[in-house]
């Protein structure tokens, strides 16, 4: 009898979703930004621009690490959400958090529309296509030098206070919590989008894209909504680096910057979102560091690195770490 009922007992199992709590680690690792602005108070500028880039690291993350979507060009969503925010802040509209709402939808809408040239192509496609869309906008805006300032940049910008109190100054304290506080809220939203059935439904494209539609997933439109949920992600980080610098230079939009995104990513190991987070951390100080001790070859150091992450620790930052834990008796 107990082997009749087995099967039914088996049936009755089915795979569970992640529970959405917080690890002890993870906990420890958000309090790490408050104990860096007590004990690196003098560098309060260079953590706001690692919270930046680490929310820019983010958006393409999704794609990447989540769906298997190569971007050479997502720099372009980044530029987008930071001259959005800019030419409202030029022309009276100073308002911060409402700027980065509306950088976020002007980065989500051009997200829309390019995702159904990207998606429908494979890794070479991808790559081609979203490096052709990063350099279009980039020479328009180039083009455009009436309304962007073109390679003087797009200056003139006022930005108001948070919620009428708080006051962007020289000392980066406001930028701080600023970019700290939309950083862990957009985190907090990602880590749950990954987690649900959506987040799942991607990785399931991205181990075996072939085989989900057997499974009644729409490929395409998943893959649509991803790639738009990123780019709204990437203006909204553009929209963060003019606010608080309260200017927008053309490298914005330039290839280097995609480029960058996609070392920081290998630094610290994609599909797991804080390695977006501990990648631009590492690249950012090694960066500041590096080119302080030597100016003239700091590239070549960089690009070291890189070889000996890629060599000896597979997966990044994170991906190292985890082998070091598991091989630990």
């Amino acid at each position: 009898m107990s082997a009749m009922h087995e099967p039914v007992a088996m049936a009755t199992v089915k795979p569970r979703l992640a529970d959405g709590r917080w690890r002890p680690a993870e906990i420890v690792f958000w309090l790490l930004p408050l104990a860096a602005y007590f004990a690196f108070n003098n560098y309060l500028v260079l953590l706001s621009q690692i919270m930046i880039v680490g929310l820019f690291a983010l958006s393409l993350d999704v794609i990447l690490g989540y769906a298997g979507i190569v971007s050479l060009g997502h720099a372009a969503y980044f530029g987008l959400g930071a001259y959005t925010a800019g030419l409202l802040s030029v022309h009276g509209w100073g308002e911060p958090l409402s700027g980065l709402l509306l950088a976020a939808a002007a980065a989500a809408l051009f997200g829309f529309i390019t995702s159904f040239l990207v998606v429908r192509g494979q890794d070479l496609a991808r790559l081609m296509v979203t490096l052709g869309i990063g350099l279009m906008l980039y020479e328009a805006a180039n083009k455009a030098a009436f309304i962007t300032g073109g390679v003087d940049g797009l200056s003139g910008m006022m930005v108001g206070k948070v919620f009428g109190r708080f006051e962007f100054g020289l000392d980066g304290r406001t930028a701080f919590f600023y970019s700290l506080s939309v950083l862990f809220l957009l985190f907090v939203l990602l880590r749950r989008l990954v987690q649900s059935p959506f987040g799942l439904s991607l990785m399931g494209i991205r181990e075996g894209g072939r085989r989900m539609p057997a499974l009644g997933v729409d490929v395409n439109r998943r893959l649509r909504a991803a790639y738009t949920i990123s780019a709204a992600v990437a203006g909204v980080a553009g929209a963060l680096l003019a606010q608080t610098t309260q200017f927008v230079a053309l490298d914005v939009l330039s290839f280097p910057r995609s480029a960058e995104l996609m070392i920081i990513l290998v630094l610290g190991g994609t599909g797991r979102l804080y390695g977006a987070l501990v990648g631009a951390t590492v690249f950012m100080v090694a960066q500041d560091y590096i080119s302080g001790l030597d100016p003239a070859y700091w590239q070549f150091y960089m690009g070291l690195l890189l070889v000996l992450i890629v060599l000896f620790a597979r997966g990044g930052v994170l991906g190292g770490l985890e082998r070091l834990r598991k091989e630990q008796p």
